[in-house]
């Protein structure tokens, strides 16, 4: 006997579309972490909750996704100062094998989503204040034959020193797995 079919079953497009608006929704990190000005951001409608994007749109994913070339997105926050890494905010991408699990629907996606978008913004009352002027990194690690635009460069992993290591809640699509981890620099 065959399981039924659902109507709104994430397929490999709607799964990169939904990672792409995850990452998107990263952008309330560099909120809640004060690393752009407020007027920098504009609310949207994301997994059934308001989020935070910057109104800067230079964030294209989307290929690497769909191909299976993006392995890691890394968030690097440091001192402006010192260029010291404060914190690192680190999502694997994992593709999941076919399998004959049941197909997810938009929904329960959005509602895993809407948890660790709640997750991030909580993580505010565990994390050091950041009491200096800070900017970031974003670290993209794709498969080393994967072109990049001509005006990006290799950096190295930008480990925090002497940090804790909090593992956030990850969430699948049934095509796509991502697992998150914040560390921080402890005082």
């Amino acid at each position: 006997m065959q399981a039924p079919q659902l109507s709104n079953a994430i397929d490999l497009k709607g799964s990169v579309e939904v990672i792409g608006d995850y990452f998107l929704a990263i952008n309330t990190i560099l909120y809640i972490r004060g690393i752009y000005p407020e007027a920098s951001f504009k609310q949207a409608k994301k997994f059934g909750r308001s989020v935070l994007l910057t109104t800067d749109e230079d964030f294209s994913l989307l290929v690497w996704l769909s191909s299976g070339s993006l392995k890691r997105l890394v968030l690097v926050i440091k001192s402006v100062k010192t260029e010291e890494i404060l914190e690192r905010w680190q999502f694997n991408v994992v593709r999941e094998e076919e399998s004959f699990s049941r197909p997810k629907c938009v929904e329960q996606v959005n509602n895993e989503l809407s948890d660790i978008i709640r997750q991030i913004v909580s993580s505010a009352t565990f994390l050091p204040t950041l009491s200096s002027s800070c900017t970031f990194n974003l670290l993209v690690y794709i498969d080393k034959n994967t072109e990049i635009p001509e005006d990006w460069g290799e950096t190295g992993p930008s480990f925090v020193p002497n940090s804790k290591h909090v593992q956030l809640r990850s969430f699948s699509t049934r095509i796509h797995k991502v697992e998150s981890i914040v560390s921080y620099r402890l005082k």
